[in-house]
């Protein structure tokens, strides 16, 4: 397959690298408070009452089981294996569509997010709550929280790529508008398991959903590099 046999009709409808850079841009100021307020412990009392919220006198949150395994199923979503096995699929998928820059994108955003995301856990190293039960299972630091890095970055580049397949721009924007509800939605379930504090899952949001429209925005022309060196490999003559 070569670079001509791409369907550019498809290709055309990405969103604009400047909105992309502005939605960053919002997006990455709004980490780089909590990035500065979190070390100095001025969400400790917001940070806590978010915690506690909507529990019961055993510190568990209010409610019956079935809702407990809802939101243990809902946060698996944001899991590292189920976003590489998603993000597989999806690439398998563009690439199925000849929308390979598309596929490349969406794989390079991915995977540089994790390592994004495993960069600043180290950098801050902050501790995970221990003042109610933890209700899943959690590792490493809190901030920011990796699901919601994960999340956000990986189901918001899901959208933006396949997003290029539509010309109207209203589907577009549900699809880019669902994919930050449900990635909403993942991070705020880690608090309600009890295993991140608000200000860490704000943060992952913010974060990840900030690297995925700067990723749309700088990362494809990289991304159209990698498809013409490949294009070049397999033709030689070409």
């Amino acid at each position: 397959m070569t670079a001509s046999s791409e369907r550019p009709n498809l290709l055309r409808h990405r969103i604009d690298p400047r909105k992309s850079l502005i939605a960053a841009a919002t997006c990455w100021t709004a980490f780089a408070f909590f990035a500065w307020a979190v070390p100095a412990g001025r969400t400790t009392h917001f940070d806590r009452i978010g915690v506690m919220f909507w529990r019961a006198q055993d510190l568990r949150p209010l409610g019956p089981t079935w809702l407990l395994e809802w939101v243990r199923d809902l946060t698996a979503m944001g899991g590292f294996l189920q976003l590489k096995l998603y993000t597989i699929m999806a690439v398998v998928a563009l690439f199925w569509l000849r929308c390979r820059r598309e596929g490349v994108l969406l794989a390079l955003t991915v995977i540089s997010a994790s390592l994004v995301n495993l960069g600043f856990k180290a950098l801050f190293g902050r501790p995970r709550p221990e003042i109610v039960p933890h209700l899943t299972s959690a590792g490493g630091a809190s901030f920011p929280s990796g699901h919601s890095f994960n999340a956000a970055s990986s189901y918001i580049a899901f959208a933006l790529a396949f997003a290029a397949l539509s010309p109207r721009a209203s589907l577009r924007h549900a699809l880019i508008a669902c994919a930050m509800i449900l990635s909403l939605a993942i991070a705020w379930s880690r608090v309600w398991l009890g295993v991140h504090w608000p200000s860490d899952v704000m943060a992952g949001w913010l974060g990840g959903a900030g690297w995925a429209f700067l990723a749309s925005a700088l990362l494809y022309r990289p991304a159209v590099t990698v498809i013409h060196a490949a294009d070049d490999l397999a033709d030689p003559k070409s």
